[in-house]
């Protein structure tokens, strides 16, 4: 028994970089919130198993407001004087200046984006969310079932988080033979969100597409579009807040909006093969803890912890080497939605991004629920030559944002709200 002992005084660091205010809030702070719980539910239950000795987790924030001089300084506290043995973080814009001081302190570290993954950053990985891969699965599953919409105008803020999406969203609708008919990108500081929705309506598109725009952005060209008069189809990577939108438009207006993820809560996730801890108990506390803040990325961080806290116990240590091993050689692969695959060498020259099943979720009768779960890696195996060619346009491949050392395209973008020739 004494090999069991609990409460050792020595907890193990884990470090939480993350936008916790300012525009891109809505990917952060839930995401801290989530982890909050796991923390509690995981030290409740004695803590993490090394070597037969429980340890306490102890997580340490720190709001870089998603700005990179801000990332750097966060990521040098919580390396230096936490001495954190995992970073989460939400990635893109705020990776670039803290890969080279992480990756050379072999600081194993998390992304939301896998676009952030080359060959570069052996230590970084993506095995929650597959942004914005994920995207093709909304629009692959809305071309089966509502073939009558055509023509489509879509928009993306250009930066880390945008310009992928586009490029994600380019090749899906084009793989669903889904003309599109306009297609702006827009400086997320400075543009209006509803001259891009007007300049976007100018085409009488039957799909309004947000791609993976910012929460307020996507909440202002909504209402503008409600208050347009628009009829159509709207799809977007996310709709945190989505129950505001519907108070402020209608329940008919958002009948049918499709995005990527679910309420926990939803009765489809009992029946599948789940590997995150109890969703519904952790929706439920979630929301009682933390009202009115559930966003996309609410369970997305907690359940990169559920990932690595296995494959700790499974090596025995926190060591990244030895727990960056064990993730890959843990057997049945499983991230949040079932049965999963380590990918990404075609794209970002490492494997190291998880991929499978992903929800396609619904608004329907003013509640989110998830409509199907739609395979990734079938999408791929049929359009992956596609999906690469429209990264590689938008200058979104490792190799080419390692030769600019930014998306070149965004740069000329950021400077005005454009058409994209």
């Amino acid at each position: 028994m004494p090999r069991l002992s609990v409460g050792m005084s020595e907890s193990v660091n884990i470090g939480f970089l993350g936008p916790l205010t300012g525009p891109v809030e809505s990917w952060g702070q839930p995401g801290l919130n989530g982890c909050r719980i796991w923390e509690d539910w995981l030290n409740k239950a004695g803590g993490l198993l090394i070597g037969g000795r429980r340890y306490p987790i102890k997580i340490h924030a720190y709001d870089c407001r998603y700005e990179p001089d801000r990332a750097l300084e966060g990521a040098v506290e919580l390396v230096q004087k936490h001495d954190c043995k995992l970073l989460l973080m939400l990635g893109g814009d705020t990776f670039a200046p803290v890969q080279g001081f992480l990756m050379r302190n072999k600081v194993l570290t998390s992304t939301l984006l896998p676009t952030d993954l080359s060959p570069d950053t052996p230590y970084l990985i993506a095995p929650s969310e597959a942004h914005p891969i994920q995207n093709v699965t909304g629009v692959a599953w809305l071309a089966e079932k509502r073939p009558n919409l055509n023509t489509v105008a879509l928009c993306s803020q250009a930066d880390l988080l945008g310009l992928p999406a586009q490029a994600v969203y380019r090749a899906a609708f084009k793989a669903s033979q889904k003309p599109i008919v306009k297609e702006i990108q827009y400086d997320p500081d400075t543009a209006d969100p509803a001259a891009v929705v007007d300049a976007m309506l100018e085409t009488n598109p039957d799909i309004l597409c947000w791609c993976s725009s910012y929460e307020p952005t996507v909440h202002a060209m909504t209402e503008h579009a409600y208050a347009k008069g628009f009829k159509g189809q709207i799809i977007s990577c996310t709709m945190d807040g989505y129950d505001r939108l519907v108070e402020r438009t209608s329940k008919d207006f958002m009948e049918g909006v499709i995005f990527q993820f679910p309420d926990f809560d939803d009765p489809m996730l009992r029946e599948k093969a789940f590997f995150f801890n109890r969703p519904k108990a952790f929706f439920e506390e979630y929301v009682s803890r933390f009202p009115n803040t559930w966003s996309a990325v609410s369970w997305e961080y907690a359940a990169i912890l559920d990932i690595w806290h296995a494959a700790v116990e499974k090596a025995g240590s926190v060591q990244p080497v030895s727990v960056l091993a064990a993730m890959k050689q843990l057997g049945h692969v499983t991230h949040a939605f079932g049965p999963a695959e380590w990918w990404g060498d075609d794209l970002f020259g490492i494997s190291n991004a998880l991929i499978g099943d992903w929800p396609v979720v619904e608004i329907r009768g003013g509640k989110a629920e998830i409509a199907e779960f739609v395979s990734i890696p079938a999408w791929l195996a049929q359009h992956g030559a596609l999906l690469k060619k429209e990264m590689s346009d938008l200058g979104q491949l490792w190799h080419q944002r390692l030769e600019t050392g930014t998306p070149q395209p965004g740069l000329t973008a950021r400077s005005r709200a454009g058409q994209v020739s």
